[in-house]
């Protein structure tokens, strides 16, 4: 059993001073604003990505650090985390998405959006965790979706939903194992949101109508607006919250 916290200042609680922030998928989008916010928390923060000519600046206009990751490599996860093992806060955050009809979803289709958008978390959640585990403490936050909940529509993504869906159920899974021992996990469910990925969907009309129309908010998330769930997540902000699903979505998921 995990002993309580000792009562603090409200704002005290959202303030990250002293400990390391791993965010994969990092250098660009929702992961960037997602590390900026954690380094104005007082976060020490290193950016985990393959592309490193975007990350190596992008770290250092955060003051943090830059590692080339590819999470789909169960081996390079486990490096990369054997040399940070003070890292107390883990955010997954990298994924990719293949707009294909399931009857023309091919293997190789399937099999990346996978083994990125799910094996790389749970990769990422188990090497990262075992430090976090012997040392009793830890927050781990998933970039999960509003597509793990809902099957979108007009554009097909069957492996992305899937895979979403997967993150959120892993979420659950790992916050059950690890609630005891002092590790939360939980993720967070954007619905859609302005990266450029989402902009090149906007581009098709009847998909624009579509997601904006049945968006009750009538407009797309900015990426530094899923930012600020993260650090609730990934402070002790949320020291009573674990196994949760955060849904940032401009209230899609409630029509």
């Amino acid at each position: 059993m995990t002993p309580a916290p000792e009562p603090r200042p409200i704002l005290d609680l959202f303030k990250l001073y002293g400990r390391h922030a791993v965010v994969t998928g990092g250098a660009q989008g929702i992961g960037y604003e997602i590390a900026k916010g954690l380094a104005q928390a007082g976060a020490r923060v290193t950016l985990a990505d393959l592309n490193a000519e975007v990350g190596e600046p992008a770290a250092q206009a955060l003051g943090g650090t830059f590692e080339v990751l590819d999470v789909t490599d169960a081996a390079a996860v486990a490096a990369l985390a054997a040399k940070l093992p003070d890292v107390e806060i883990l955010v997954n955050n990298a994924g990719i998405v293949r707009n294909l009809p399931a009857e023309d979803t091919e293997d190789d289709d399937w099999t990346a959006v996978m083994k990125v958008n799910l094996d790389g978390v749970f990769w990422c959640c188990r090497e990262f965790g075992r430090s976090m585990l012997a040392r009793g403490r830890g927050s781990i936050v998933s970039t999960a979706s509003m597509s793990g909940l809902i099957s979108n529509h007009p554009q097909p993504q069957v492996a992305y939903n899937v895979s979403k869906a997967g993150v959120i159920h892993l979420t659950r899974s790992l916050a059950g194992e690890w609630g005891a021992r002092g590790v939360r996990v939980n993720c967070v469910s954007p619905g859609y949101t302005a990266t450029p990925m989402t902009r090149r969907g906007l581009d098709t009309p009847e998909w624009r109508a579509t997601w904006l129309g049945e968006t009750p908010m009538g407009r797309l998330a900015e990426p530094f607006e899923i930012a600020p769930a993260v650090l609730y997540l990934a402070s002790d902000a949320s020291s009573f919250v674990t196994g949760h699903s955060l849904v940032v979505d401009g209230g899609y998921v409630c029509w």
